[in-house]
């Protein structure tokens, strides 16, 4: 783990991305792994906390995680949206897109799932709660959050803090055809 890394309370886990970011959902099953870019994920439950991402049934990364029962969610710092968009513009069926990009990885710590280091500013190990009923019939996967790490740089005490001097560490959220905005002018609001 970098160490510029610090463990978060999983009852913050959620604020990792109720903020709307842009997300690189990795998984990895029989020696087989991939990441991709995916644009809608939200927080459901706080307690225990768990997620919902769209992860269309017919995708590779579905496929892995029908097969391991976990995946990563990444999160993407604005110095990573090449590689962002680059991810999400090509299927893992047609090779090793980890290798293909020199992406550097950790190895989750509760479920092993490979977490990509370089660029990312916060992960979410989750075990997946597969729902036989609707399991055919919808992209959206529901997740269980088991282990939530951030870069202390942007993210300390339950809250991102995002600044002039860590831009590059800003999350970036997905316009289409390529194009992000970036989370770079925090506004508090009065009565805070």
């Amino acid at each position: 783990m970098p160490s510029h890394f610090r463990p978060v309370e999983l009852k913050h886990a959620s604020r990792l991305i109720n903020h709307g970011p842009t997300i690189l959902v990795t998984t990895a099953a029989r020696g087989r792994r991939n990441a991709m870019a995916a644009a809608w994920s939200m927080p459901v439950e706080f307690s225990p906390p768990r997620v919902a991402v769209v992860i269309d049934k017919q995708t590779f990364t579905r496929e892995l995680l029908r097969e391991s029962g976990v995946f990563g969610i990444c999160i993407p710092g604005a110095g990573a949206a090449d590689l962002t968009y680059a991810l999400g513009s090509a299927s893992g069926r047609d090779g090793d897109k980890f290798a293909q990009h020199q992406i550097d990885t950790t190895p989750g710590p509760v479920t092993g799932v490979p977490l990509i280091a370089s660029g990312c500013v916060a992960w979410l190990e989750c075990r997946w709660l597969p729902e036989p009923r609707t399991e055919d019939l919808y992209d959206t996967c529901f997740a269980e959050v088991v282990y939530a790490a951030a870069d202390a740089r942007v993210f300390a005490d339950g809250h991102w803090n995002f600044n002039a001097e860590n831009r590059a560490l800003h999350t970036i959220h997905h316009l289409g055809a390529g194009n992000f905005a970036v989370a770079s002018e925090p506004l508090r609001a009065r009565g805070a």
